[in-house]
C-alpha cells in the first residue's frame, strides 16, 4: 500500500505544474468540448507512458537519448506557434457561445490533444524518466502499485480540471470575458514557446 501512496503522491506532484497540456484541458472544460475525450486521452496516454517507463527504464536507459528530445523540443515548438496563431486569429473573430448548439470537429480535437501529450517532452522526462528511474529497484508487484498510485493520480488531476473548468464555464459566456482568456493563453503558450526554443538552442 505504501508504494501505492508514494506512486499517487509522486505523480500528482509531477502533474500540478501548470503547463501546456494543462491549459488545453481548461481550455476545452470552459468550452464543454469533448471533455470526456481529452481527458481520457490524457489520463490514458499517462498511464501507457507510466508504465512504459516503470519496466523498461532499466532497459533501455539511453533509448530516449539527447537527439530524440531534440526532434520532439522542435516537433513541439512548431505546433505551439501554430496553436497561438490560431488562437490571435481567433481573437479578431466573433465568438458564438451557445454551447450545446456549436458542433465540433472530432478529428481536430483529437489530433489537439494528442499532440499536446506526446509531442511535449516534459511528458516523457515526467514518466518514463523519473518515474521509471525512480521505481527500477523495486520489487516487481512493488512496481505494479508505484504504477497503478501514478496513474489513478493522473486520471483524477485530468478529469478533476476537465469539469471543473466546465462548472466554471456558465460564468464565462461574454465574448470579452473569453478573448481576455484567449489573451492569457496567448501569453502562456508563448512563453512555453520561448522556453521550448531556448532548450533547443542550449542542445547546441
Amino acid at each position: 500500500m505504501e508504494f501505492l501512496l508514494l506512486g499517487f503522491f509522486t505523480g500528482l506532484s509531477l502533474i500540478l505544474a501548470l503547463g501546456a497540456q494543462n491549459v488545453y484541458v481548461i481550455e476545452q472544460g470552459l468550452k464543454r468540448q469533448y471533455i470526456f475525450i481529452v481527458c481520457i486521452i490524457c489520463s490514458v496516454s499517462d498511464f501507457i507512458l507510466i508504465f512504459f517507463g516503470i519496466f523498461l527504464f532499466e532497459y533501455f536507459n539511453d533509448f530516449f537519448s539527447n537527439e530524440i528530445e531534440l526532434i520532439f523540443n522542435i516537433l513541439l515548438f512548431f505546433f505551439l506557434i501554430y496553436f497561438i496563431f490560431t488562437k490571435i486569429k481567433a481573437n479578431y473573430r466573433s465568438v458564438s457561445f451557445k454551447i450545446n448548439n456549436e458542433k465540433y470537429n472530432l478529428k481536430n480535437i483529437l489530433f489537439k490533444t494528442l499532440a499536446f501529450t506526446y509531442l511535449n517532452p516534459h511528458v516523457y522526462s515526467d514518466t518514463v524518466f523519473f518515474l521509471g528511474n525512480l521505481s527500477k529497484n523495486f520489487e516487481l508487484t512493488d512496481k505494479y502499485y508505484f504504477g497503478i498510485g501514478a496513474s489513478i493520480s493522473s486520471f483524477i488531476f485530468f478529469f478533476s480540471l476537465g469539469y471543473l473548468s466546465k462548472l466554471m464555464s456558465n460564468y464565462l459566456k461574454s465574448e470579452k470575458i473569453w478573448k481576455i482568456i484567449n489573451y492569457f493563453i496567448i501569453i502562456f503558450m508563448s512563453l512555453i514557446a520561448l522556453y521550448v526554443l531556448s532548450e533547443i538552442f542550449n542542445f547546441y
